[in-house]
């Protein structure tokens, strides 16, 4: 039988030991400078492509050239830049393109960010990709060549699915739960109340509590609709029972469409994008697809009281519509992707609505083993100095998501801190501005397999089955015709599962890459009672609030922790193991998350939410809820210049329409009356870039 932590690690896996980090220092005061780094090829090297960044001073060359026109990218045979054309002219097949689609909606920003200067070069494979990059790194034009790397994982195996015949085992079991979804029994995670303990053993390793405090959270909020969470990962299954009601709808956008219908430069994109086939159908049904999408997307927002299988974190409660999953696809079957795709996904998050970015991947710990592993970045520098078009990717999604008139001002993004059981977290994982997750046991131990210590800022349930190695913790899993299949494990993570992967649609996974997503789902449930209560907060004031609110976990680490290491490859004979839990005092974040702590901190934090000031075009006009910025079912309205705007209330929407370029001052009153200002000029976008 398979180790669980072997094939549904991400986290390590995404990028496999040997991947090495690769780029072009540039220096850039003569043509003919000397390019002196050049850093050793390795296999995961995409031949034949480039990622370029050009100096600032040719961006109106490029703009002529057409290659920053909005919509779907059109690669091009010419820069326009004489000097690079010519070196390019040279090989085979030349073509260049943007890295990021030019969004009117959001163009100005990324001109800010200069994310517009970064472009995709491509030629014959069969030129040397060293020797094109050196080249081009020679130019004054070029500020930087970086080479774009394959992610990889360490394998394709599924996760361990929950049978039919099991399932109707758990039906017959009962136990009063807050949701009447079928296996909430099953979820330690969420609900630890110790019963999955069994008397007969003498250690219980299921601590009532130690979970991630989300039964009392829900009696505050369940989820809000308006809370985007973007999955980067594989597709996750939008057609599941329970993932389906969750998806993030595009209302601008039709189904598997080639015309891009809303204009931000990807075609179809429904409930997301899928940057490796580069189109807008989500898949997941490979024979070499592990479910990962769909499991996470199950614990941050699988509907809850729906009467089937899961509960989650923030899924909503029956009728009530929880927080919203975007599905943005940067690994398919066998196929991984690249940079460029994780770029692009991170930058479409953004600009379409999303503010937490769940990411369960990332680099090899600097400080792993290297007899198991091959360590890569150890300090902030060495990440930075190889990753600069992914940290601009992470910067502009920091930046730029949320809004300073909405719930958040920045996005969160949270990475998953590795799987290498090393004394630090992985990249990008441990950079400052993100959250970087350590897993948990259902008895707040640190799981056998979770990096820890530096750069590590928050705990969260991660399953670990090879601490759970006794029969007793153990039931039989079962196949369709009764046959035995192996060992399922409880004190892992139960989840959905596309139904070609588990006939139930559910199963178990384990690792940092399943305690990343508890941490997602319980930010947006924050963010969610942020909505509800109006309560406006910026990107770092609630991250503060998500580590001060976390429960303390350094009492459980002390003595030994016992373990069978591959308990289910080796089964009985696996040889008994052991580590001291004192090495991770201190080192495990803030404390595990604590869904109802960060809650009631919500109440008395942040700032009143007000209503914003508003952008619309000559002939053009802007709806708006007025009832997300403040209390009341009753509303009026009352615009000071007519000649300028005018503004209606109309089945609970305020409409505004631009009659001629200016502004006017306005009012609106609810529960109270809030002034603002409506602008209207020709070319507003409809978020109001002009």
């Amino acid at each position: 039988m398979m180790n669980i932590r072997k094939y549904i690690f991400f986290t390590t896996a995404v990028l496999a030991a040997g991947l090495a980090a690769c780029s072009v220092e540039v220096q850039k005061v003569t043509t003919d400078a000397v390019v002196s780094d050049v850093p050793e090829l390795t296999a995961d090297v995409v031949e034949g492509q480039l990622l370029v960044r050009f100096d600032a001073g040719v961006s109106e060359v490029l703009d002529k050239a057409g290659l920053t026109k909005s919509g779907p990218l059109m690669p091009m045979d010419r820069s326009g830049i004489l000097s690079v054309d010519e070196i390019l002219d040279l090989v085979d097949g030349y073509r260049i393109e943007r890295v990021f689609p030019a969004d009117s909606r959001s163009e100005a920003k990324a001109r800010e960010e200069g994310l517009h200067l970064w472009y995709v070069v491509s030629f014959d494979e069969k030129h040397p990709v060293e020797k094109v990059a050196a080249d081009l790194a020679r130019l004054g034009e070029v500020s930087r060549v970086e080479f774009n790397r394959t992610l990889k994982r360490a394998s394709h195996k599924p996760a361990v699915p929950l049978t039919a015949v099991q399932l109707a085992d758990a039906m017959t079991r009962s136990a009063q739960q807050k949701f009447n979804d079928s296996y909430l029994r099953y979820q330690w995670n969420l609900i630890n109340d110790g019963s999955l303990n069994n008397d007969e053993l003498t250690q219980k390793k299921f601590i009532p509590g130690a979970d991630v405090q989300v039964e009392k959270a829900w009696e505050l909020t369940t989820g809000d609709p308006s809370i985007i969470v973007a999955v980067l990962d594989e597709g996750v299954d939008v057609d599941h029972e329970d993932l389906q009601a969750s998806m993030w709808v595009n209302e601008g956008e039709i189904w598997a469409s080639h015309e891009d219908n809303d204009g931000n430069g990807y075609e179809g994109d429904v409930h997301g994008y899928n940057f490796v086939a580069k189109n807008g159908v989500i898949s997941c049904e490979s024979i070499y697809d592990t479910g990962h999408g769909s499991h996470v997307a199950g614990v941050i927002a699988a509907a809850n009281n729906n009467g089937k299988g899961i509960s989650s974190i923030a899924g909503g409660n029956a009728s009530v519509p929880g927080v919203r999953i975007m599905s943005c696809q940067i690994f398919s079957g066998a196929y991984a992707g690249t940079v460029l795709e994780e770029v692009r996904a991170i930058k479409y998050a953004a600009d379409n609505g999303a503010v937490v970015l769940q990411c369960s991947w990332g680099y090899i710990s600097g400080a792993a083993n290297p007899y198991e592993w091959t360590p890569q970045y150890s300090t902030d520098e060495e990440w930075l100095q190889y990753n600069v078009l992914e940290k601009k990717a992470l910067d502009y999604f920091v930046h730029n998501a949320g809004s300073p008139d909405g719930v958040i001002d920045g996005g969160i993004v949270v990475f998953a801190g590795g799987n290498e059981a090393a004394p630090a977290a992985s990249y990008p994982a441990a950079y400052k501005d993100y959250v970087s997750v350590a897993a948990t046991a259902g008895d707040f131990t640190p799981a056998v397999y979770t990096n820890y210590g530096p750069g590590t800022t928050i705990s969260a349930p991660g399953g670990d089955q090879d601490y759970y190695y006794e029969e007793k913790y153990r039931y039989p899993a079962f196949t369709e015709d009764g046959g035995q299949l192996g060992y399922g494990d409880i004190g892992c993570i139960l989840s959905a599962l596309p139904k070609h992967l588990s006939p139930s649609g559910y199963g178990y996974m384990e690792g940092t890459s399943m305690a990343c997503p508890h941490v997602s789902g319980v930010v947006a449930l924050g963010l969610s009672y942020a909505a509800k209560l109006r309560r406006h907060f910026t990107a770092d004031e609630f991250k503060s609030l998500l580590y001060e609110t976390a429960t303390p976990v350094d009492e459980y680490m002390d003595g030994t922790k016992l373990y069978k290491k591959y308990v289910i490859d080796l089964e009985e004979s696996s040889p008994l193991m052991s580590f001291s839990k004192n090495e991770y005092k201190g080192k495990m974040g803030h404390g595990q998350v604590n869904a109802y702590a960060l809650l009631k901190a919500i109440e008395g934090a942040g700032t009143e939410m007000t209503f914003p000031n508003l952008f619309v075009a000559v002939d053009g006009q802007k709806t708006v809820d007025p009832s997300v910025y403040m209390a009341g079912t009753s509303f009026t309205v009352d615009v000071e210049d007519t000649s300028v705007a005018t503004a209606q209330m109309i089945g609970g929407e305020l409409v505004v329409k631009g009659l001629k370029e200016g502004q006017t001052e306005a009012s609106i009153t609810g529960s109270r009356t809030d002034k603002f200002v409506i602008t209207v000029r020709n070319g507003a976008a409809g978020n109001g870039w002009l």
